[in-house]
């Protein structure tokens, strides 16, 4: 017989840096060619420009529009989906 119980809660307290994606263009989408699997996020928010992620980032995340591209302190780039990352970080 196995018991279950509920694994211990934490709270996020770090800050990250993160742009909400308007739009995701992939490498070679709309050409007839080879592509190496990136693809060009095109963040919501003005003044920010389009910028490369690689096939990695495409495959491990699979980012979504309307969704947060998010860089922590140490370099680590990540995808939030966006309720729980409205939900869970306040703009400082």
């Amino acid at each position: 017989m196995s018991i279950s119980i509920e694994m211990p809660k934490y709270q996020s307290h770090k800050q990250v840096w993160a742009l909400k994606i308007k739009a995701i263009v992939r490498d070679g989408e709309g050409e007839n060619r080879e592509t190496d699997g990136s693809a060009m996020i095109i963040p919501e928010e003005e003044g920010y420009e389009p910028f490369k992620v690689d096939f990695e980032y495409m495959r491990k995340h699979k980012p979504q529009v309307g969704g947060y591209f998010v860089q922590y302190e140490d370099g680590y780039k990540s995808f939030s989906p966006a309720e729980p990352f409205e939900s869970g970080y306040t703009r400082i």
